[in-house]
């Protein structure tokens, strides 16, 4: 059964809007100087200060209680389709340990490999990289997700086999090629190690390091990275006529009509969060069956997930297996129709699109990148 899950009341401009549109991995980049681990006092009344802290300092706002936390969506997402378990609410303490959390190396077996090591805030939450690279440099199959507007979505991982947010935190860990745990109790006892820590959770959840406890806190902080409030929402949404290009502003008819990109990328977060088969891997033999190894449904043979279009220009390589260096490689792939094969999804047709019209579907999808992610800095100390 999956959690019950908290909705937020509409605001009123919310309601005033027009409707727009009916895998597992990590990597080895080094991260800036202010991943260094620096000693620190930790005492019971600790609190990140504002130069420390993330969620402490959104830009995109919050209103501050004693433990609770509300989130302040960014123009252009819709409040009411958040997704947040019954069983994690949102709090302060909560998403300020998730942020120490998931940039923390040493929650890797080797001291070398944090979430953020493939969730790079200037590769929208990507690495930049066609696969991840884990714990000795071994590299994974898939490319990245985006990590941000997770909090509009259950069913993580490019092949959807993580139910929840809180269950994709923790399945990294112990993945051999990522963090390299063999499991979780050996993560937990190494944590348990750490007396800043074993205070922080009693702080935000009133009990020992568990492992159900560091998917919680990881999944709040995560739900906290969100990007809207782009050229795209100020033009279609906030009627700022000047907000994109011509060029751009013909993009997006030819996005919502002839190139058919709203069959999969629809919604507020361009995205139906289904799965589809491109092709991809079917010319040269090296097919990864994606949805298929979770649901062992033949139809589901080569399917991934519809990723979301919000920061596309700055999260390349493209697609599962990054093998796209360019928006103008992905346009021309769906131009000709993907690649042919048995379980292709049928939504995916040649689009006849001339040199101009793909030149202005790409300058459209350049109006998407936007604004609620750049809090999501790493804190300049950890827990000792």
């Amino acid at each position: 059964m999956k959690p019950a899950t908290q909705r937020t009341e509409l605001p009123p401009s919310t309601q005033l809007r027009k409707t727009v549109f009916g895998g597992s991995h990590m990597s080895g980049k080094s991260l800036p100087g202010v991943l260094a681990i620096c000693a620190v006092a930790m005492l019971s009344s600790w609190t990140a200060t504002p130069a420390e802290a993330g969620p402490e300092v959104n830009p995109a706002g919050r209103e501050q209680s004693a433990t609770g936390y509300k989130l302040k969506i960014p123009f252009g997402l819709e409040e009411t389709a958040v997704v947040i378990p019954a069983d994690n609410p949102l709090t302060i303490k909560k998403i300020e340990l998730g942020r120490m959390l998931f940039f923390d190396r040493r929650l890797s077996e080797d001291d070398t490999i944090a979430c953020a090591s493939c969730h790079l805030a200037r590769f929208a939450f990507t690495d930049g990289m066609p696969v991840s690279t884990g714990i000795r440099g071994q590299k994974g199959g898939r490319s990245a997700p985006v990590s941000f507007n997770r909090v509009f979505s259950s069913v993580q991982f490019w092949d959807g086999r993580a139910a929840t947010l809180e269950e994709q935190s923790v399945g990294p860990f112990t993945n051999p090629i990522e963090h390299g745990f063999v499991k979780h109790d050996i993560m937990i006892a190494k944590m348990k190690k750490i007396p800043g820590y074993q205070m922080l959770f009693m702080q935000a959840f009133g009990e020992d390091i568990t492992i159900g406890n560091v998917g919680k806190a990881i999944a709040s902080f995560q739900r906290t990275v969100l990007s809207g409030n782009s050229p795209y929402d100020r033009f279609d949404m906030g009627q700022e006529a000047g907000a994109i290009s011509a060029e751009a502003q013909r993009g997006l008819l030819l996005f919502r009509e002839k190139a058919r990109c709203t069959k999969c990328h629809s919604g507020f977060n361009f995205t139906d969060e289904k799965f589809h088969n491109l092709g991809i891997g079917w010319d040269d033999n090296k097919v990864d069956l994606g949805r298929y190894m979770v649901t062992k449904n033949p139809e589901d043979i080569g399917a991934f997930k519809t990723p979301t279009l919000r920061e596309i220009a700055r999260s390349a390589p493209y697609t599962h297996d990054g093998r796209f260096k360019t928006l103008d490689e992905v346009v021309n792939f769906y131009n000709k129709g993907g690649i042919k094969n048995p379980h292709q999804d049928p939504l995916i047709i040649p689009l006849e699109l001339t040199v101009q019209e793909k030149h202005d579907l790409v300058q459209f999808l350049h109006t998407l990148n936007g604004e609620g992610w750049q809090q999501a800095i790493a804190p300049s100390a950890f827990p000792q």
